[in-house]
């Protein structure tokens, strides 16, 4: 970021020029200058070369210009600028789309132009506008020439009009909807701003019109006539000046309020507060007031920069009197030194290029004599290193002792008599691996799960069980023909010898023997306070959630847990290791006519899961054993004073291996004395309210899961 910078705007009339310089964190106007051509370009035909190359040789010896970056401006009529709206697009897409707007926009081929683009973005809004900036290369290279034939270091072109609205945003004077007037020699720009859109025209009216209408209405030359022009405020005829300026008063008026009805047709939430005069044409006596009567708007001409006054007081005063003219100037020096809005610059590519290179030059060399140093550095190290090598000697060789003996420690440590002495520490760490066992036998929820774990029992078993489908679906089926099973709940008991289980599974004994009461011990055997209990509708068991546990700490109670669940104890010659698993009580209903049988046939796919298989799959469970042990139509008794209602028939279906999912029981009749709470049908069914749940099937059923399956022909009862 450069501490200093010239901009400078050669105009039609005068070259004018200002020099920023960094004081800490604010710039100061160094210096600046204004030189007024010999004559006006406009009218001096072939000399326009020679005069603008004198008044910038004038400029190169009376100034310090040599190594300082230079902005320099380019007429607004000459150039070319566009501001749309993009389409919303990704952000790496936005150059390809700039460019084909380019192609759209720009009345030559891009080949033949100089040409860049600034986006515009309002904060908190996803709409991007995109100015696109061009001028022909022939131009913009020949107004270049005249820089850098002198010497001078040109880092950045901006058009005119752009340029004064750098000025005006650095300074703050962009807050509110403001248009600011900058009217020189041959053109006027208008520049409407609200801070981030910018709005330009630049109208054919100048300080030239009121001229060429004085040397008109009083048959002068051009010369005379500028003269009379810039001293009517003093002359005894200033009215009759002023009465033939008139209509160039009223031709400027008209095209600016053509300007700003345009503009609020395209901006219709916009409104103008203010005009900001600039230039010198606008310090024509009377101008500012009949601009203010004509377009109803406070009219303010411009008289201080932000940046801080020359130090020097008598440049200072040259410099107060000349500033409404140098908003161009100081908007150059701004973008050059890099503090300005609009960054987008026409400095054509080679120039570019030979500025990147510059840039880079000072890398390499800094590479270079980086990697002098570092070889240098690296042969110091050698040398000291290897000095300290050889006075090491000695430690070396206490170290090499040292390594021969731990060596021997170690073939002593794998004797048989030191195994024997560690033989206690390996039981300790082979207990203390152990407690990760059996953590995914029933809170596993497949490959994808938190635990990483394999299916466990809960998911094996709920996999099995028909939940009827998406429930839209369902209610399209005849309530006795749906293939749906609603499970209320599910509870478990461990038992460390299983073996009286499978007596009387053998025999055929009745297994309701063995059945959880409802009031037993919850999932997995463990206590009912730990892990919580409670319905389970639709194959899915009610959350641990709603016990006040989250996810995480669900998983860290069962890591936890895993050290309470029984470890098979290490086989010796002479003990017989009895089967053990869990005996699980299942409580639940189903609309199916079939009743029993449709039941019973859920529950062969989960005796399905026998040792054979599981040993297969490579599971640490199998199934003994899946039977209906009671059922009962819901609109009697049902089983063990258990209705369709109290189980939960049309709760909704929730998807299998979602067991941790909240689920609310809501009681089928208020609490007893609780005023003002009507009364719920119990047989209606809560997802299905015109339906009736008397005819369902209400059942209980045991199934027998036995840890460490064996191959079929070894599960013979240990010990009978």
């Amino acid at each position: 970021m450069p501490n200093s910078a010239w901009g400078i705007d050669l105009g039609n009339r005068a070259l004018k020029a200002i020099k920023l310089t960094r004081e800490g964190e604010k710039l100061r106007v160094e210096d600046f200058e204004v030189i007024e051509h010999e004559q006006i370009l406009s009218i001096s035909g072939d000399n326009k070369q020679s005069i603008l190359q004198t008044a910038l040789a004038n400029f190169v010896q009376r100034h310090r210009t040599k190594g300082i970056p230079v902005g320099v401006a380019v007429s607004g009529q000459q150039s070319f600028a566009r501001f749309i709206k993009l389409p919303p697009v990704e952000e790496k897409k936005i150059p390809e789309i700039v460019k084909f707007e380019a192609i759209q926009q720009i009345p030559f081929p891009l080949d033949d132009v100089e040409w860049s683009y600034q986006l515009f973005r309002e904060k908190d809004s996803p709409d991007v506008e995109v100015g696109i900036l061009a001028i022909k290369k022939d131009l913009v290279n020949r107004h270049i020439s005249y820089f850098t034939k002198l010497g001078l270091n040109v880092q950045c072109v901006q058009m005119h009009p752009l340029a004064v609205y750098n000025a005006m945003y650095h300074d703050g004077r962009t807050t509110q909807t403001t248009m600011f007037m900058d009217s020189g020699a041959e053109n006027t720009d208008l520049i409407i701003t609200d801070g981030q859109i910018v709005w330009l025209r630049t109208l054919p009216i100048g300080g030239n019109n009121f001229t060429e209408t004085l040397a008109k209405s009083f048959k002068l030359s051009f010369v005379k006539a500028e003269e009379l022009k810039r001293t009517a405020a003093t002359s005894k005829y200033a009215k009759q000046i002023f009465q033939a300026m008139r209509q160039v008063f009223a031709d400027l008026v008209a095209e600016t309020q053509r300007s700003i009805g345009f503009y609020a047709s395209v901006h219709r939430d916009a409104r103008i507060t203010k005009i900001v005069a600039q230039g010198s044409t606008l310090q024509l006596p009377g101008l500012q007031k009949y601009l203010q009567q004509n377009l109803q708007l406070p009219v303010e001409k411009l008289d201080s920069f932000k940046a801080l006054p020359p130090a020097d007081a008598k440049l200072a005063a040259a410099y107060s009197e000349n500033l409404i003219s140098l908003a161009g100037a100081y908007g150059l020096a701004l973008q050059t030194m890099e503090e300005a809005k609009i960054t987008a610059s026409l400095l054509p590519e080679h120039i570019r290029r030979e500025k990147l290179w510059l840039d880079k030059t000072k890398w390499f060399a800094a590479a270079a004599a980086t990697f002098v140093l570092g070889t240098a550095l690296m042969g110091a190290r050698y040398f000291v290193e290897n000095s300290n090598y050889t006075a090491a000697k000695s430690v070396r060789e206490s170290n090499k002792a040292a390594i021969i003996q731990a060596n021997g420690l170690k073939a002593n440590w794998n004797s048989q008599i030191q195994a024997q002495k560690v033989q206690t520490d390996r039981e300790q760490i082979q207990a203390i691996k152990r407690i990760e066992d059996y953590r995914e036998l029933w809170p596993g929820r497949g490959a994808q799960g938190a635990l990483g774990a394999r299916q466990g029992i809960l998911d094996a078993i709920l996999e099995r069980i028909p939940s009827g489908g998406d429930l839209k679906q369902l209610e399209k089926i005849k309530r006795p023909e749906r293939r749906q099973i609603v499970i209320r709940s599910i509870l478990s008991e461990y038992r460390n010898d299983l073996r009286d289980v499978i007596t009387a599974i053998n025999g055929g004994q009745d297994l309701a023997a063995f059945i959880s009461p409802e009031t037993g011990a919850a999932l997995s055997g463990r206590p009912a306070d730990s892990v919580g209990s409670g319905p389970a509708v639709g194959g899915a068991v009610i959350s641990r959630a709603a016990r006040g546990a989250t996810e995480a700490e669900l998983n860290r109670r069962w890591a936890a847990g895993a050290q309470n669940v029984p470890q098979p104890q290490p086989q010796v010659q002479a003990q017989v290791v009895p089967p053990r698993g869990y005996v699980i009580t299942v409580y639940g209903s189903t609309p199916n006519s079939s009743g029993e049988s449709f039941i019973n046939e859920a529950l062969r796919e989960i005796e399905k899961l026998n040792s054979d298989t599981q040993l297969a799959a490579g599971y640490r469970f199998s199934v003994l054993k899946a039977k209906c042990v009671g059922s009962g139509k819901a609109g009697s008794a049902g089983i063990d004073g258990v209705r369709a209602s109290d189980v939960g028939v049309g709760a909704p279906v929730r998807g299998r291996g979602d067991w941790r999912a909240e689920l609310t029981h809501r009681p089928t009749q208020p609490p007893a004395g609780e005023a003002g709470v009507e009364a719920v049908d119990a047989t209606r069914d809560r997802v299905f309210p015109t339906e009736t749940t008397e005819n369902d099937t209400v059942f209980k059923a045991i199934i027998v899961v036995m840890l460490d399956p064996k191959p079929a022909a070894k599960t013979a009862v240990a010990g009978r």
